[in-house]
């Protein structure tokens, strides 16, 4: 049993029954018996499924967002856009029998025809994370499902509830039994996903160790892995930006869902003393304007982290990265709101001084914890994101168009923003990193996704009018086209 908290209280609210291999096989024993039929069924008929899950989905926003804040802290509001973004790639899935055409050939050779078809893997698994428990499952299962395969979901323990009712959503709109199913676990649950013969492809999001291994892992047993890691993204802040938009994105991109976001701005790099020294007058006082607060707070910017451990964890780092030389700003260590005095609450953190030498800026935060590294030329600005071990995300603000274009061609990252705070794409492009922030060869969602979740399986046909075809030698003869 696995025990799930309040964030705001510190106290247990539920406890969830954690499988084992076993329950893994009863659930791939039914998405066999499932995934046949859902893959016979033509592409309009699963968008349908899609369309109709959106809608259950729409009309219980409110209920689904109220519990998806109880589990894991953050404020509804943030809540809402996390289920939003994932419905985003719903609509994406609606569309499959667009993404599903293949490709076509007529005269290849002498009354020969080429064609493609995408087909099903068979049965896809996805292990999420506890930040986002609303919109990774849905990134992974909406293509997984709507391409023909059956899903096997195993979200994290600390907040299971929304997962389940988005399983049992898809249910009531009409998918059959076994198509999505959800299992509980921890690590022993994890492994036996990557060991099953019967599972294909597994996507994944986590922090990078894990994310590496669940790659070797699920790699050396002959699946298809896609596994997303951490990210330390930063926000180049150049002379000519418009400081007082800069402050606003930075102040949400960097504090938004208590920073428990693998696409947060937790670096700021302003180029130029001149530019570092106006950023941090203005910063100063958005940042101690934040009011941290319960998730039902309609008038807090972010609610707790996600537990006792985590709170612990992101407080030790500022204490690293005093400990490192770097200037505590504004120090949000020891925030206790009253009336919820056990809740996991810290304050947002303003940090400067802080050099690329220091542990506190190479490793992952994961916090309401705002670092700022000095440039002094725009190709220093360039070099730190493109050194560092992580390559989620960045983005630059400018107003000098040369500039931009040349960062965004030239920087080491997978994602970038032009004066775009958290430059996650649209659903029908892909989201994904470099480096350590992710591992295999395909992103989540858009095409990407299409072609994870799918083989490509090519006919090559003729129909004899009579005449014979290849004879003697000829027919030893590896076959052209010319």
């Amino acid at each position: 049993m696995g025990d799930v908290f309040d964030p705001n209280r510190g106290e247990v609210q539920a406890r969830v029954v954690l499988g084992d291999r076993s329950v893994l096989d009863r659930a791939i024993a039914h998405a066999r018996a499932a995934q046949p039929a859902w893959a016979a069924l033509n592409p309009q008929r699963r968008a349908r499924v899609l369309f109709r899950f959106k809608e259950l989905v729409e009309a219980q926003m409110d209920e689904l967002a109220h519990l998806l804040s109880s589990e894991h802290g953050k404020v509804i509001a943030d809540a809402r856009g996390d289920i939003q973004r994932g419905l985003e790639v719903v609509e994406f899935a609606c569309g499959i029998p667009h993404a599903l055409k293949g490709e076509y050939t007529q005269g290849a050779g002498p009354g020969i025809d080429v064609f493609s078809m995408r087909q099903p893997i068979g049965i896809g698994a996805g292990i999420t994370p506890f930040n986002f428990p609303a919109m990774i499952p849905m990134w992974m299962f909406a293509v997984a499902t709507a391409v023909g395969n059956a899903f096997i979901l195993k979200p994290s323990e600390r907040d299971p509830s929304v997962p389940v009712r988005l399983a049992e959503l898809f249910l009531e709109a009409g998918a059959p039994e076994g198509v999505l199913q959800v299992v509980h676990g921890d690590r022993e649950m994890v492994e036996a996903i990557l060991d099953h013969p019967d599972i294909a492809a597994v996507s994944f999001v986590g922090s990078s160790d894990i994310a590496h291994e669940v790659y070797r892992r699920g790699a050396a047993a002959g699946k298809r892995v896609q596994a997303m890691g951490g990210a330390k993204n930063h926000g180049i802040v150049m002379p000519d930006a418009d400081l007082d938009q800069v402050v606003n994105d930075l102040t949400g991109a960097a504090f938004g869902s208590a920073g428990e976001r693998c696409m947060a701005l937790p670096v700021v790099v302003p180029v130029g003393e001149e530019t570092a020294e106006r950023l941090r007058a203005r910063l100063i006082p958005a940042i101690e304007a934040l009011r941290v607060g319960v998730s039902t707070d309609a008038n807090a910017h972010y609610g707790p982290v996600v537990s006792s451990e985590h709170k612990a964890r992101v407080e030790g780092w500022i204490a690293k990265s005093a400990e490192e030389g770097a200037e505590i700003v504004v120090d949000g260590r020891g925030l206790v709101l009253q009336g919820h005095e056990g809740g996991w609450f810290v304050g947002p953190t303003l940090i400067d001084r802080v050099t690329p030498e220091m542990r506190s800026y190479h490793e992952e935060i994961f916090g309401p914890v705002l670092q700022i590294v000095r440039a002094q030329t725009f190709e220093e600005a360039v070099a730190l994101p493109s050194r560092h071990q992580y390559g989620n995300g960045v983005a630059i603000f400018t107003r000098n168009g040369h500039a931009a274009r040349e960062f965004a061609s030239r920087v080491d990252v997978g994602m970038v923003g032009i004066n775009v705070p958290i430059p996650v794409p649209v659903a029908y492009h892909s989201f994904g990193g470099w480096k350590r922030s992710a591992f295999g060869d395909a992103n989540q969602h858009g095409m990407e996704g299409v072609r994870f979740w799918t083989r490509v399986k090519t006919v090559t046909q003729r129909w004899p009018d009579g005449s014979g075809g290849a004879t003697g030698h000829d027919a030893f003869v590896i076959p052209t086209m010319g």
